[in-house]
């Protein structure tokens, strides 16, 4: 099955996503939808092409700390002080209204306090892919909402890091008071060494050469991965190393230059993430957990556009900007994925209960973009009034 060959697996992964994404383009769906399903079409629970995507889901994690160190370099303190001002009441009050409806889900439909806490966790967050794929940004309306919306997912994605933080604890029942001493402890400590590094030694370095465009980006890589890495040591997770390495780079005059830089490449593994993600899913076993998927689902299509209209108009907003931007953020994130898959790593997550995740994230991903694409204006949109960018 070619098993061993990374170059036939990279042929099947982006060919097969070129004629699918094209598909999927015409359906009016995000093309991360694309990915997901060309992964469970090639999986080992279907046509089995692909009989063992852990091949793909290891060079695919990197996708996963490229968005995580991109989503660090947008954090500036200016950027933190607005997030506060004006998004915070909105993100805690939402994010506690749907971890508690996550939460009654899951107790309802019989999985254990740990199961459905995580479930509750997952139902927090909406899709940062999802939402800022599908805004168009000519418009001064749009440049707006594209502001609340990123102060929002933001703001939601701290809360996700926090999660990731709290698994690491529980990932070993052994040792908790140890692993809680790491995150106590261990996490300022490589906070404080990234950011004596960072302006010390990575900002000096970027102004000395910064006309030698791929000197700067193999050093932002670099320093990337080398935080990631020295993570794990001191007992952190590589994504929890990612997101401080992006910290620490984002007062650099250079920083937006680097973001940009790396968005190709950061997309480039996303498309393996969501691959793996698609055939790592067991569709045989989706009939277990469909009944509470598609209430998980309905929940974030339908009443999160309610919940975030409500709160927005709360604080201001014009009903029509606070009614789309809700709209927007209808959907269960693609970080609730990651923490399915650190949890399931972890085994802190029963097999049940990832796959409810899976497959009510997967099912909100293709209602929300199908309504967003339908109903408003997107940059894919195949109706020519409503195609903007």
């Amino acid at each position: 099955m070619h098993d061993t060959s990374i170059i036939f697996s990279l042929f099947l992964v982006f060919s097969g996503a070129a004629v699918i994404a094209t598909l999927a383009l015409f359906a009016r769906q995000a093309l991360l939808i694309a990915y997901i399903a060309l992964g469970a079409i090639l999986g080992p629970w279907a046509l089995n092409v692909v009989s063992n995507p852990a091949l793909i889901a290891d060079i695919a994690n990197v996708g996963i700390l490229f968005l995580l160190f991109l989503l660090g370099l947008n954090l500036e303190p200016g950027d933190l002080k607005k997030l506060f001002r004006e998004a915070i009441v909105i993100t805690a009050v939402s994010s506690m209204a749907f971890a508690l409806l996550g939460f009654c889900v899951g107790i309802a439909f019989g999985f254990n306090l740990l199961d459905s806490l995580l479930v509750a966790a997952g139902m927090m967050f909406s899709s940062t892919i999802i939402a800022l794929k599908l805004l168009p940004t000519s418009a001064l309306h749009h440049q707006r909402m594209g502001e609340l919306i990123v102060s929002i997912l933001l703001l939601q994605d701290m809360l996700a890091i926090l999660v990731l933080l709290a698994l690491e604890g529980l990932g070993n029942q052994e040792s908790l008071i140890s692993e809680t001493l790491v995150l106590v402890l261990g996490l300022p400590a490589l906070a404080l060494m990234a950011w004596w590094v960072s302006t010390r030694v990575l900002t000096k370095l970027f102004m000395r050469f910064d006309q030698i465009h791929e000197y700067l980006f193999l050093l932002a890589i670099g320093w990337c991965m080398g935080i990631a890495e020295l993570a794990t040591v001191i007992g952190l997770s590589h994504e929890v190393g990612a997101f401080v390495a992006g910290v620490t780079l984002a007062t650099s005059p250079i920083a937006r230059f680097i973001a940009e830089s790396l968005k190709p490449l950061r997309d480039f593994f996303l498309v393996l993430f969501f691959f793996a993600l698609g055939a790592g899913f067991n569709i045989g076993a989706l009939p277990s957990v469909l009944v509470p998927a598609l209430v998980l689902a309905a929940i974030s299509v339908a009443l999160k556009p309610i919940v975030f209209r409500m709160l927005l108009q709360r604080e201001q907003e014009k009903a029509r900007m606070a009614a789309e931007t809700g709209a927007r953020l209808g959907q269960i994130s693609e970080f609730s994925l990651l923490i399915v898959v650190v949890a399931s790593e972890l085994s802190v997550m029963s097999a049940k209960a990832s796959m409810l995740m899976q497959s009510a994230t997967i099912l909100s991903f293709v209602a929300s973009s199908f309504w967003i694409v339908r109903r408003y204006p997107t940059p894919i949109s195949m109706d020519k009034t409503l195609r903007r960018d």
